[in-house]
């Protein structure tokens, strides 16, 4: 499915028709959950990337209509979303036994920094509302690259900047999430529901 055929599917959703929303993800399934599989790894086997692609759908289709315009809105809307459902679980899970079926995240090469790593979801999330806290566009810029997998250009596209503002801001937030996970090293076992969190761009 062309991107002009999804925009006019987003369209007719907004406009009434939420059941082209469903088209829509139909049609971007694949993407997303290759999206998801690169993003997990490890962690318990009741929670794959294949339950976090079915949990989005849930997410994006009930409720309030996504006023989403585009295929660019439609997955940056769902590296939010994705975000907020691994967030959701593993503080539950912290809640039900000290470091139980935590969902794990891999931070490759271009998060990290450094070697490719693997750390809870909980303390990512916790790195990026820290860096909320000094920036929400390097927030936004980490989500959108990590989660949801996109370019430079259509990060730049969103947010209304040049490509060249997109990755100056990348490159500092990714320095402040490698600096924060170098901080805690040992803060992957689940230890605290209350711990922190997760997210970053692809």
């Amino acid at each position: 499915m062309s991107d002009t055929d999804i925009t006019r599917l987003l369209a007719l959703a907004r406009a009434g028709e939420p059941a082209q929303l469903g088209a829509v993800f139909e049609a971007l399934y694949p993407e997303l959950k290759r999206l998801a599989h690169s993003r997990m790894r490890g962690g318990e086997a009741t929670f794959t990337p294949t339950v976090l692609v079915h949990e989005l759908f849930l997410r994006i289709t009930q409720g309030a209509p996504l006023a989403v315009a585009d295929r660019d809105h439609f997955f940056a809307a769902s590296a939010r979303a994705m975000r907020w459902i691994l967030v959701e679980h593993a503080r539950q899970r912290a809640t039900d036994k000290r470091g139980g079926g935590q969902v794990m995240v891999a931070l490759d090469e271009e998060l990290a920094g450094v070697q490719p790593a693997i750390t809870n979801v909980l303390l990512l999330d916790q790195g990026l509302e820290a860096l909320e806290a000094i920036s929400p566009q390097r927030r936004r810029i980490v989500e959108m690259r990590y989660f949801a997998g996109m370019e430079f250009g259509e990060i730049a596209r969103l947010l209304e900047c040049s490509d060249r503002t997109v990755y100056r801001e990348w490159e500092r937030a990714r320095a402040f999430l490698q600096a924060l996970f170098e901080e805690r090293p040992g803060d992957d076992d689940g230890d605290d529901g209350n711990d922190g969190g997760d997210g970053d761009g692809r």
